[in-house]
């Protein structure tokens, strides 16, 4: 936590004061999050340390506005996903690499394992929310929340994508391999529910790819990542 982030003074931080500041909310329960402003005095200032905080850490981008020729360009490094598909692919054999060295080194030199107690149980932590910033090359910065308590990352949107294109989402962890999380909305936005499987936290950096009508037809992005941004503890 940040010295300048808004300190939940040892409590759980109110998630939908956080969501509602960084503009994640729609519907239903944008109308409770805004009634709730109104009748409960601390989570509308929950919400204004939020508003606070969000627009310092915004401020850090320099303002962009998607120029005319933005979809153009987009669709050109669309169209030639070759050297972007040698980034993931170069990342993924270094991982590889990594672990075969890994395992070669410990053939060479077997370990003794030595008995170690079970450490005592211990009550599991709050859920604390994480936050991102992610910063396309011509927009404004948006923000994404994930919150543990429901697994579902939320993102405000702000992006271009090009007619007969899908965005979808992806969490890249410590080993560099991208991962799909799903597809977002028109202009980046919408909410994703996370499977236990694609377990993220701290640290892991989401992506949005523009790729075809349905998502990447691989199990790694094929056309330009247009934003990216890490998830950080709030």
């Amino acid at each position: 936590m940040t010295p300048d982030t808004p300190d939940p003074a040892g409590e759980e931080p109110d998630v939908m004061a956080a969501e509602l500041a960084l503009g994640v909310l729609d519907g239903e329960e944008r109308a409770v999050a805004l009634r709730r402003l109104l009748a409960e005095p601390a989570f509308a200032r929950d919400a204004e340390r939020w508003r606070t905080y969000f627009a310092a850490l915004f401020a850090q981008w320099p303002e962009a506005e998607p120029g005319e020729d933005a979809e153009r360009r987009i669709m050109a490094l669309a169209e030639a996903p070759r050297r972007q598909s040698r980034f993931w692919t170069w990342a993924t054999g270094l991982s590889t690499l990594a672990a075969a060295g890994l395992l070669a080194a410990l053939i060479d030199r077997p370990v003794r394992l030595i008995p170690v107690p079970a450490p005592a149980p211990r009550a599991a932590p709050a859920a604390i929310p994480l936050v991102a910033v992610l910063a396309p090359e011509d927009a404004k910065p948006f923000g994404a929340i994930y919150d543990p308590a429901t697994r579902e990352v939320r993102l405000a949107g702000g992006i271009v994508v090009p007619t007969q294109r899908d965005a979808e989402l992806w969490a890249i962890g410590a080993d560099g391999v991208p991962k799909a999380l799903g597809l977002l909305a028109r202009d980046g936005a919408g909410r994703i529910r996370i499977t236990p499987r694609q377990a993220i936290g701290a640290g892991v950096t989401l992506a949005i790819s523009i790729e075809p009508l349905g998502g990447s037809p691989k199990d790694t992005p094929t056309g330009p990542v247009v934003a990216t941004g890490t998830l950080t503890l709030i």
